[in-house]
């Protein structure tokens, strides 16, 4: 394992025992609304603070990316930290959330770590070394159909100007296939096209700490990540499409027709 994996597994191992302690006195949390369904809790700081401390041991030149804190440092490689992705769902109870780490050097991913605490699965890749769950190899599915495929998404809830896009899109892929999830936490959806849990996913709107880890998994794992267009401008737009080759393309023919020119 690089050493840089190592580090992120051990950081994302820590913040997932806090967050693990953290659901005894969920309903003491403080809670913060930073816009309309976007909290941010004790928990959130904590995690990344424990996250950041395990990094700057290591690697004190290296730069931070991180929701709660921002942007520090000024270094070619970047660490993409998202210390709580689900925070909705952890609030509510709802199990499915997880710790996303992802180590960027000159703007390319060269490593991520997914970690999910409440089954203990973490999902790691770096590049050219392929992705893993529990060192188990991972591959993303084969089918080359939108028949029977499963696919995942998440609601646009914070860019109302999207929503007519979005379910004209939504509705143009669900009667071809077999269902689609909504499940709350893009990081794990990224991880579950990567294990092969989904044939497929799809999001308006992401931010660099929801989707860099998972963008290397998916990648790592044989399948194919891109923005509406096909492009490589995720970061930029924050529009992301994953799947294996075929389903990918499907999904995009599908989606396209739909999509207002802000999203092409």
């Amino acid at each position: 394992m690089h050493p840089m994996l190592n580090i992120a597994v051990r950081a994302a191992r820590n913040a997932g025992s806090l967050i693990m302690r953290s659901l005894q006195h969920v309903e003491h949390l403080e809670i913060t609304t930073k816009g309309r369904n976007d909290y941010v809790s004790d928990v959130d700081h904590l995690a990344e603070q424990e996250i950041i401390k395990v990094i700057k041991k290591a690697y004190p030149d290296h730069a931070i990316m991180a929701e709660e804190s921002g942007n520090t440092g000024d270094n070619d490689t970047v660490w993409v930290i998202d210390p709580l992705d689900g925070t909705t769902n952890f609030l509510h109870g709802f199990p499915h959330y997880c710790v996303s780490i992802a180590v960027r050097v000159k703007g390319r991913v060269e490593h991520a770590v997914i970690y999910d605490p409440l089954r203990d699965e973490l999902f790691t890749a770096s590049r050219g070394d392929g992705a893993k769950l529990n060192d188990r190899r991972l591959r993303v599915t084969k089918r080359r159909e939108l028949t029977d495929s499963l696919l995942a998404t998440g609601f646009p809830f914070k860019y109302p100007q999207h929503h007519d896009s979005y379910m004209a899109s939504f509705n143009a892929l669900f009667p071809l296939v077999a269902d689609i999830r909504r499940a709350g936490s893009a990081a794990l959806d990224l991880a579950y096209v990567a294990a092969g849990r989904l044939d497929g996913y799809w999001e308006i709107g992401l931010q660099n700490w929801d989707l860099a880890a998972g963008l290397l998994l998916v990648e790592e794992a044989g399948g194919l990540v891109t923005d509406f267009a096909g492009g490589d401008q995720l970061f930029d737009k924050g529009n992301v499409v994953a799947a294996g080759f075929g389903v990918h393309k499907l999904m995009l023919d599908k989606l396209q027709p739909h999509l207002k020119e802000p999203l092409k």
